[in-house]
Formats: C-alpha cells, sequence, structure tokens
C-alpha cells in the first residue's frame, strides 16, 4: 500500500473534524466570521502549499483588518483546529501500530516484543533478564514545567473527542452508528468551543498534582501494571497458566510539591498536601477494584475448595450479610476493603474511607500485598487460574507499583539555599561564624566533623531566618511522610546547581538534623543527588564525584544505600548556559567519565536525565535517546522527567501511554543487556565533537552573552514577559527578580523562542562549528562526519533532533517579532547574525546527511508539519500585532485575552514547545 493510501485516514478525519469545527462556528459566531476565518485558511495554506508570494501580503492584509471580536475569533478558530489535528495525528498512530499488530508484522524499534526477540538472540534466556531487573529501577518522573497551556477541563474534552474517532476507526458501523458518532462527535466539538480553555486564575501546587494525577486515571494505574505482565507472558511461566511475577523495577516518579528550587510557594504544607493527594488517589483506586473483584469471584464454597489463608481471611472480615456466607472469595475481599478503609482513616484521608468497622488498618502496603498474594495462591492451586491472571493480578501488580504513596515524590532545593541554611545553624550553635566564606576543603572539614557527632545543632531556644525554618520544615514532613506512607513515598533530595563534593554533605548535615540521617550507625534514609546543569557543573562533575567517593565520612553513608548513587544530568540549563551542540555533548562525555569513575570505586551509577520537551531542553524520542546513551550509563538503572505538554502528549489515552512506557523499558533492556555499538574509532569520533563543540560553544556564548543588548532583544522579540503572566503553572519565570539570561529559568527561555519559531536553543551554533571544522579538515573533515552519523547512534540521534527542530523554524516569521525590537541598532546587531546562522546550519546537515530538504528521512513528520503550519502562520501574525498593542499601552481585555489564546494555540501547533 502506498504511503498516501495509508495517510487517507488521517486525511479524512482531519477533514471531518476542521468541517464539525467549522459548523460549530457558523452556528455559534455567525456567517461573517465564519467566511473571514475561511478565507484566512485558505490564503495561509495557498502560501504554504502552492509557495504563493502573493498570499502572504494578502493574508496580513486580512488579519490586520479584523475587528477586535473578529480577531479573538479567528484566533480560538485556529488554535482549536491545531488540538483537533493533534488528535487526528495521535489516532492514526494508533490506526498504524493496530494495522501492524493485525497483520503480524515484525515487531519495530521501541517495542518489548522486538527487545526481547534481540535479547534472545545474544544468548540471554529470562532468568538473566529476571536477574538484571532485580536490580533495575525505571522511573517517569512527572514534573509540573509551566509549558502545558491547556486546562483540564479542555483536556477531558479532547479526549472524548479522541474516544469517538477511535469508536469510528473500528469499522463494521451502521450507517445510524456512524450518524450518531458523527453528532457526537460535533456535540464534544460544541461543548470544547463553549469551554474556555484558558485559565482565570494561576494554579497553585496543589491543583498542578491534581492535574497530574488524572493521567493516572487516563493511563498509568492500568498500563503499568500491564507493562509487567506483557514482560512476565513474554518471558516465562511456571507451567499453570500464571506467570512468575517480576521484581518491582517500573515505578513512576514526582516534583510536584517536592520541588521547591526557585519556588517560593512550595512548604511542608504543600508537600503535606501533594503525598495525601498521591495517596488518595491510590487508595480510590484499590477501593473501585477490590469492590469490582467481589462482583467478580462469586466462587461457591461447595463448587470450589478453598486455602487455609483465604478461609481465615473470610473468617476475620467483619461481614454479617447472609447472601455471602458460601462464598468466600467475597467476604475476604469485604475484610480486605475494611483493613483498606480503617488504613485510610488511620492516614487522614478525609474522603472515600467507606463504612467504619472493627477492621484493623494494615500497618504497611507490604501487609495488603500479603492478602492478595494469598487470594492469588488459593486460586492457582484450586483450578482457577485463569481467574487470579485478571483483575486480581492488575490489582497485586497495581500494589506492588503503587504501594500507600502512589508515586515517589523527589525533595529538590538549590544549592545556595541549602548553604545559607547551614551556614547560620553553624552559626547559632557557635561552631563556626563564617561558614560560607571558607574554601572547599575547610568546609568538607567542618561538615565532616558535625556528620561524626550525634550532637544536633537546632535549638528550640534559638530564633532563625524565615528560609531555614521553612527548610527544616520540609524536611521534617518529609520524614513523618515516610513514617506514614512507608519509605518509597520519599526517597530522593537533589541538589540543584551543584557545584562541590560540599554541597552533598550540607544536604547530609540538614538530613541529619531531622533524623533522615543517623550518625551512630552512618545510615543515610534518602539518596543525595547532586544536579549538575551548567556547561562548567557538567565538567566538574566526575572531579566532583571522585571527591566526595574519597571522603571517608562518606563512604559509609554510600554504604548505607546499597552502595548506589544517583546523578541528575541537566540538559535544559546546560543549554541555555552553553547552546545545543555543547549541552548534548558536554552530558553525554559527563555520564561517560562517570561510568568509568563509578566502576573504578565499585558504586552502582543510576542517572536522572532532566528532558524538557523541546529539543532546546534535551526532548525527543525516549526510545532513541536512551540507546544513544554512552556504554555502561544505563545499567537497567534510568529516571526521565516528564513534563508539560510531552505528559499529554504521551500519557493522554492507554494507547499512547502503553506504547511510549513500553518504549521506555524496551530500551532500558537493550541498552543494559545488549552489546553497545557505538561506532568506529571512538577516540577519533569524540575528538570530532570535542572541536565542534568547541565551535559551537563559542559561536553562542558570542550571540548570547557577549553580544550587548542580547537579553533585551530576546524579551523585546519574544512573548516571554506575557508568558510570565499567563496562568499556566505556580512556578515564577526567573529564579531572581531578574531580566538576566543566567537568571531566566530554562523553560520559559525555551518557550520563547518557539512561540517566534526561531527555535533558537535547538540549532544556533551548529553551522559554524561544522563550517570551521570543514575549513581546516576538508573532505577527510565531511567523510569523517558522514561516518559519525551512520556509524554512531549518538551522532545519528543529534542530527535527527536537529532536522526536526530546523523544520519547525521559520526565518520569515521570526522575522516579524524582531521588529518588535525598537532599538533598529540592537536588532541589526543580532537578527543578521541569527539569519546567517540558520542558513549555515541548514547547508552543514545537509552537507553530512546528503538530504536535500528538511526531515526527508522522516516523511511521516514532514507531512504533519506541512499539514499543520498554515494553520500557525495567522496565530503568530496576530500574536505580534496583539503585543505591539499590549507594549503600547492598549487595556483592552480583549488584547492581553487574545494574546494568551495565541500563545495556547502556537504551542498547541508545535506539540512540543518547552
Amino acid at each position: 500500500m502506498a504511503a498516501d493510501d495509508k495517510d487517507a485516514p488521517l486525511r479524512e478525519d482531519i477533514r471531518l473534524l476542521g468541517r464539525l469545527l467549522g459548523e460549530v462556528v457558523r452556528d455559534q459566531e455567525g456567517g461573517e466570521i465564519f467566511a473571514c476565518i475561511e478565507q484566512v485558511r485558505q490564503t495561509a495554506i495557498r502560501f504554504h502549499r502552492d509557495e504563493d508570494p502573493t498570499a502572504r501580503d494578502e493574508l496580513e492584509k486580512i488579519l490586520s483588518g479584523l475587528s477586535r471580536h473578529g480577531t479573538i475569533q479567528t484566533i480560538r478558530a485556529f488554535s482549536y483546529f491545531s488540538h483537533l489535528a493533534n488528535l487526528a495525528e495521535d489516532q492514526h498512530h494508533i490506526r498504524r501500530n493496530r494495522a501492524h499488530e493485525i497483520a503480524k508484522s515484525e515487531p519495530r524499534d521501541g517495542s518489548l516484543a522486538l527487545a526481547l526477540k534481540r535479547l534472545k538472540a545474544a544468548g540471554l534466556d529470562a532468568s538473566a533478564i529476571r536477574e538484571a531487573l532485580a536490580d533495575a529501577l525505571v522511573s517517569p518522573v512527572l514534573t509540573a514545567h509551566p509549558t502545558e497551556v491547556r486546562r483540564k477541563s479542555t483536556l477531558d474534552r479532547e479526549r472524548d473527542i479522541a474516544r469517538l474517532l477511535a469508536e469510528r476507526d473500528r469499522g463494521g458501523l451502521t450507517p445510524a452508528e456512524e450518524n450518531d458518532g458523527e453528532e457526537q462527535l460535533e456535540r464534544a466539538i460544541l461543548t470544547l468551543w463553549q469551554t474556555s480553555i484558558l485559565r482565570r486564575n494561576r494554579l497553585g501546587v496543589g491543583d498542578e498534582v491534581l492535574n497530574a494525577l488524572a493521567y493516572y486515571d487516563y493511563t498509568f494505574l492500568a498500563e503499568v501494571p500491564r507493562l509487567y505482565h506483557m514482560m512476565e507472558d513474554a518471558l516465562e511461566t511456571n507451567g499453570n497458566g500464571a506467570a512468575e511475577p517480576l521484581p518491582t523495577f517500573f515505578r513512576m516518579g514526582s516534583w510536584i510539591g517536592g520541588d521547591r528550587d526557585g519556588h517560593p510557594f512550595v512548604t511542608a504544607d504543600v508537600l503535606d498536601e501533594a503525598t495525601q493527594l498521591n495517596s488518595d488517589k491510590i487508595f480510590a483506586h484499590y477501593d473501585a477494584e477490590l469492590f469490582a473483584l467481589a462482583g467478580e469471584l462469586s466462587l461457591d464454597e461447595r463448587l470450589v475448595s478453598i486455602s487455609n489463608e483465604v478461609a481465615a481471611l473470610a473468617d476475620d472480615a467483619d461481614d454479617t450479610s447472609p447472601h455471602r456466607i458460601g462464598e468466600p472469595y467475597r467476604r475476604a475481599l469485604i475484610g480486605v476493603s475494611n483493613r483498606l478503609a480503617a488504613t485510610r482513616r488511620a492516614l487522614g484521608h478525609v474522603n472515600g474511607a467507606g463504612p467504619v468497622s472493627a477492621a484493623k488498618p494494615y500497618p504497611s502496603a507490604t501487609a495488603f500485598r500479603n492478602d492478595l498474594a494469598a487470594l492469588h495462591r488459593s486460586l492457582v492451586a484450586n483450578g482457577s487460574a485463569h481467574l487470579a491472571s485478571g483483575r486480581l493480578r492488575q490489582l497485586r501488580s497495581a500494589a506492588d507499583v503503587f504501594g500507600f504513596h502512589l508515586a515517589t515524590l523527589d525533595l529538590r532545593q538549590n544549592s545556595d539555599v541549602h548553604e545559607r541554611v547551614v551556614a547560620e545553624l553553624l552559626a547559632k550553635a557557635g561552631v563556626v561564624e563564617d561558614y560560607a566564606e571558607r574554601d572547599e576543603e575547610e568546609r568538607i572539614a567542618i561538615l565532616t566533623r558535625e556528620l561524626a557527632t550525634a550532637r544536633l545543632l537546632v535549638s528550640p531556644y534559638l530564633d532563625y531566618e524565615a528560609e531555614t525554618e521553612k527548610e527544616l520544615e520540609i524536611l521534617r514532613h518529609a520524614a513523618a511522610a515516610r513514617e506514614q506512607y512507608g519509605e518509597a513515598v520519599i526517597e530522593n533530595a537533589i541538589i540543584s546547581q551543584a557545584s562541590a563534593a560540599s554541597d552533598v554533605l550540607e544536604v547530609a548535615l540538614l538530613l541529619k538534623e531531622v533524623g533522615l540521617m543517623r550518625p551512630t550507625d552512618q545510615t543515610l534514609a534518602l539518596n543525595i543527588i547532586p544536579l549538575f546543569e551548567t556547561i562548567a557543573d557538567l565538567r566538574a562533575g566526575p572531579a566532583i564525584m571522585e571527591r566526595l567517593f574519597s571522603l571517608p565520612a562518606y563512604r559509609p553513608l554510600l554504604d548505607s544505600r546499597g552502595r548506589m548513587q544517583e546523578v541528575m544530568l541537566g540538559y535544559s540549563d546546560s543549554n541555555k548556559d552553553g547552546g545545543f551542540l555543547t549541552s548534548r555533548w558536554e552530558v553525554f562525555k559527563a555520564e561517560h567519565a562517570l561510568v568509568g569513575l563509578f566502576e573504578r570505586h565499585g558504586v552502582k551509577l543510576r542517572l536522572f536525565h532532566g528532558r524538557g520537551g523541546s529539543v532546546g531542553r534535551g526532548g525527543g524520542p525516549s526510545y532513541e535517546a536512551i540507546i544513544a546513551q554512552p556504554p555502561g550509563a544505563v545499567a537497567g538503572r534510568i529516571r526521565i522527567t516528564e513534563q508539560g505538554e510531552v505528559i499529554t502528549g504521551k500519557y493522554s489515552t492507554p494507547e499512547l501511554g502503553r506504547r511510549n512506557l513500553e518504549a521506555i523499558a524496551a530500551a532500558t533492556l537493550e541498552a543494559t543487556l545488549l552489546p553497545q555499538h557505538t561506532g568506529g574509532d571512538d577516540a577519533a569520533f569524540m575528538a570530532v565533537m570535542d572541536d565542534l563543540s568547541e565551535r559551537a560553544f563559542r559561536t553562542y556564548r558570542g550571540l548570547v552573552y557577549e553580544t550587548e543588548g542580547f537579553a533585551h532583544y530576546f524579551w523585546s522579540s519574544t512573548v516571554i514577559g506575557e508568558i510570565a503572566e499567563l496562568n499556566i503553572g505556580s512556578r515564577p519565570a526567573s529564579r531572581k527578580n531578574s531580566r538576566a539570561i543566567e537568571d531566566l529559568r530554562a523553560i520559559p527561555w525555551v518557550f520563547g523562542w518557539s512561540q517566534c519559531r526561531l527555535m533558537l536553543p535547538g540549532w544556533y551554533g551548529f553551522g559554524s562549528a561544522v563550517r570551521g571544522y570543514l575549513d581546516t579538515h576538508g573532505e577527510e573533515g565531511l567523510a569523517r562526519l558522514q561516518a559519525m552519523a551512520r556509524e554512531w547512534p549518538y551522532f545519528e540521534t543529534l542530527l535527527s533532533s536537529l532536522d526536526m527542530v530546523l523544520s519547525k523554524t521559520d526565518l520569515a516569521i521570526a522575522s516579524r517579532y524582531a521588529e518588535l525590537v525598537t532599538d533598529a541598532a540592537l536588532r541589526e546587531r543580532v537578527f543578521p547574525k541569527v539569519r546567517e546562522e540558520l542558513k549555515l546550519t541548514i547547508e552543514m546537515l545537509f552537507e553530512i546527511t546528503g538530504q536535500s530538504e528538511l526531515l526527508e528521512s522522516n516523511p511521516l513528520l514532514s507531512r504533519s508539519i506541512k499539514n499543520r503550519f498554515p494553520y500557525l502562520d495567522p496565530l503568530n501574525h496576530l500574536q505580534v500585532e496583539l503585543l505591539r498593542r499590549h507594549r503600547e499601552g492598549d487595556t483592552d481585555d480583549r488584547v492581553n485575552h487574545g494574546l494568551k489564546l495565541t500563545i495556547n494555540g502556537i504551542a498547541a501547533g508545535l506539540r512540543n514547545s518547552g
């Protein structure tokens, strides 16, 4: 079948959704508005698809002549169309995957089937895979970074539309059913049109927790257990139809409510709220599943045998109903439900705790899991293994993965805050007055002495700065949460902007103050994780870890954590600091060096990748990114941040979620257990990358940090200031009250460049780097770069990311944003440089890859971009006009509202904006 034929259902869905949206707009806003929107649409398509040069002028004339009401409705129409097109594309991916499965096609990269096939071909049997997983941890970590600009209400409506598209796709519908489905779609689109896409108020952290929890209903609660079952069934069975459970290696993580780096609104009470909301979500799931399971397991004791364990559970249940006297499994499940309800009350949950009974709370999630295991053993032993493999199996796996806490909540704070808190504690306790002025070795000596003594620094008779009180209170509440929900609820303390071994020891000292580090036996309750995120810190990271491992005071703490040390690598800030190429390369080199260092010290390495959604923040397909890691960097242990609109794109439906979870697991297995082919001469390839990185670094720094007025150019030519006003997330755009690039968070930095379609963080510096390298090394250098692209997964992935981000860059549109810079001299210092570097970057990419156009090797993405970008141009044009009015002091609410709508629509069209 031709590619065009394969895409025909996609085009049909887009046409259907576009037509229905048009009908809604005409009915709701009138024929005049509809006709204007349709004229804009056709003109934009003519410009893009037909390359008609007069169409752009015509488009600008139409848009500039819109009334304020017409402007708002046009923005809304094109924004909603982008969202609907995304739904159609997602459904098409699901459709194509199903077609491959139905046709029993060969499994593809990113599937567990292919990963396990490759492992088998390499001589690895099920026992070897299980052994590797026994010490593994794979964890997607949800974060609340403010790039998801949609409200949950609109996401829910979009899920309704996605469900209706899926139902239409199943086929076999009668004409009446097809017509009814189309009417339901139109009602859903009408509801979407009449639902505000923007929030009236800024989100609080509790709101962000609830938004993230929605994805557990959409995907994680069902699909994470299913992931385990896919692997268990593929690996082996024990001969009676019940596959042996795998070690709990795949678990969920979260930063929402524990990440207080530059976030003044995360407090001890917020931490408590987050842990309770998470816990309440999983208890509600258990309640619903137990109720359903009790309805299913209506087995009569006269017809089946039961184990003594189940008999005891049934006898202990506080169930006096005469209708269940002969149904031991139901009675046992009533007892389990009652104990869970008692547990919820003991944990302080106010909702859904069930009827009061005499049941005792479970002392731990392990005890709950043991009762479920008893039910499983009884069913298997008495000829009902198929019943054990249904809902009960799902519930047991959920209990293994989610416990009573749902997700592991990370703590994160900036090293500067830790330093100030420790300095005050030491000064108030009379230990040393000038800790902050001491050099690194003196600090280590002071901290080492304090870690060895059982004496605490904090006194109830002294007053401390508000920052110190807040930090200590959060850590105390973290310790209490571990007592309440189990140790897995909080396991990690991350240090942002870590730059020295003393940064780690400072956190150990603070943990000691709240009982999470015990000096008497030198045990540490949490993993202390340095985050290396600037170029300088990435380069210094291996030496910092070497120094830390050499400290006698740290070795027993490391031993208490199973000689496992996690290190987090920051893609976002390193990109803002050094540019795309240098950031990617310094992360890779840091990993490479850490692998060797940890092996020498006999320490297990776990890497935490701080990746965002965009290429400028380390984004890209998870499977390819994991496979491209240096040899030994995965080793079964990997954590990856998932944030903003990426969470929606990956996990908003079970089908999408299943595929993305499977890809992470498959890539981890392959990267851990298969020989990794890094390409020809590794040393030679790495030398080339060193050369390219140095050239790219100079080019990037020359523009961003050494061009006078560049920060002003950025704030003037992008929508960054207005993004800061959006009610997207709870975190401020900058760490400090400053407009300096150094203080700006990486997310709004990338988001701002994405909105103006320049995508600068994802490509700037590459062209100059390659051109300079080829000027020095000529044809031999080009041959070496081409070999790297063929033979080295790392470089291949880098070029693929570059190709994608360049395809989303539009210089003509970006030039209109440049016109917003009122300082003409500054504009001429910056924009021509950007224009020339973009041209050179595309030229150099084609030299290496042999392409003649962008995305030549990715026709699916190319078609997607060509289909959707005509609908982005009007939004960009209107955004520029509204920015101009807003900055000239126009106080009409419609200007501000329209501006926010354009931000939403452009982000939707680009899909990975921050």
